[in-house]
């Protein structure tokens, strides 16, 4: 397949490479590992656990609010399309 005819491959064909569930649990995934990071890093410069699972909280939820609008941004841009 030609990189010109992959790029206009549509939803349907892309679901049998990865199905769409694949894709959310690998998502979750990735941000429960970044979250762990993150109070990791956060316990040890605080020594606190309380505070570094609080840190986590807070940040688990503004990054996933931060790469929506990432996401959203990004599809407005026709570079790449």
């Amino acid at each position: 397949m030609l990189l010109k005819d992959k790029e206009k491959a549509t939803y349907k064909e892309d679901r049998t490479s990865e199905k769409p569930i694949r894709s959310v649990v690998k998502s979750l995934s990735w941000r429960t590992i970044g979250t762990i990071d993150t109070i990791l890093i956060s316990w040890i410069i605080t020594g606190k656990l309380d505070l570094a699972f609080s840190i986590g909280g807070i940040e688990l939820i503004t990054k996933m609010v931060l790469y929506f609008f990432h996401e959203r941004v990004w599809n407005s841009i026709k570079w790449g399309k």
